[in-house]
């Protein structure tokens, strides 16, 4: 990540104490190799209201973050949300990039910050609101070239037109690498015919079913990494920044118990079992479950744990 003001390198604590994971630790991104635990910008409000207190805690947690050795951040312009408790309703805050540049900018060169475009206030993005978008994104984070632009597309049944513009936006150096999201096959397939995409972002998580089955296993065999969205929780089951119960949560918690860990430290093992492609990127509020899901990666599941996990998503 180069920064605007400079390109200075800021040491990731690689050996801050969280142990390795058992499945290869890292992935890489384009031309930045990034740890398999990530962090995930959607929930950096929590419970609170998005004033300033809020803001501030959210940047005490990103340094924190990278203190701990992340150096894949994933966030939005519509990032954090915000639902009052027992709402399923939520509200972009909208300010997640700027508290990501206020917290870790000037940034350190190993730091991949992702960001995405699409939706907006009215609905999908149209082809020709796409370039303002990234540009909003270059002065809110404050850099030359965004690392990673992902096209969240909307119900399109192409996206022919919308990844054409980012790939010419490419070409004109504001972004680095590009990626999609909430795509079928034959979108990813559109996508790489018009230029190379390093990673795809799907929801995926125990319990969901095998909707995506057949592209994590082709972004496995391409080389592409595959992110899941809500591994911890489903869209509609958080309120104020708490993941309420989320299906086979009992099973999940069963495993846990006996293994010592957390429910969330379960989810992201399996999830980190799907294949070496397969990077996590979860969000929180608080650096108790910051440190606790960075643990997930000294988790080892038993092959009839996988098994269990597994025979959920049928």
């Amino acid at each position: 990540m180069q920064n605007s003001q400079g390109n200075v390198s800021l040491p990731l604590n690689l050996s801050s104490g969280i142990a390795e994971s058992k499945s290869g630790e890292f992935w890489r991104l384009g031309d930045v190799s990034v740890r398999r635990i990530g962090f995930g910008a959607k929930r950096l409000a929590g419970s609170g209201d998005g004033g300033a207190g809020s803001r501030d805690r959210a940047v005490e947690l990103l340094h924190q973050v990278v203190a701990l050795g992340v150096n894949h951040i994933d966030t939005a312009a519509f990032y954090p949300s915000h639902g009052a408790a027992g709402q399923t309703r939520f509200e972009s805050l909208g300010w997640a990039n700027e508290v990501i540049r206020r917290a870790l900018a000037p940034y350190p060169d190993e730091l991949l910050i992702a960001t995405k475009v699409g939706p907006t206030d009215h609905g999908m993005a149209r082809p020709d609101e796409l370039r303002g978008l990234v540009e909003d994104d270059l002065r809110a984070l404050g850099v030359d070239a965004l690392d990673l632009v992902y096209l969240r597309q909307m119900g399109l049944p192409s996206i022919a037109e919308h990844f054409g513009v980012l790939a010419e936006l490419q070409e004109k150096g504001m972004i680095r690498q590009l990626g999609v999201s909430n795509v079928r096959v034959e979108l990813l397939q559109e996508a790489r015919e018009i230029a190379p995409v390093v990673a795809v972002q799907n929801r995926y998580s125990v319990g969901f079913g095998r909707a995506n089955d057949e592209i994590l296993r082709l972004c496995g065999e391409l080389g592409i990494a595959f992110i899941p969205f809500f591994a911890l929780t489903a869209e509609s089951r958080e309120a104020g920044g708490v993941p309420t119960a989320v299906p086979a949560a009992g099973v999940v918690q069963e495993i846990a118990d006996r293994l010592g860990a957390t429910s969330a430290q379960v989810r992201l093992a399996w999830t980190l079992s799907r294949g070496d492609h397969v990077l996590a990127i979860p969000g929180t509020s608080s650096r108790q479950h910051l440190e606790e899901n960075l643990r997930a990666g000294e988790l080892v599941l038993s092959p009839e744990d996988l098994a269990t996990l597994d025979a959920l998503l049928d």
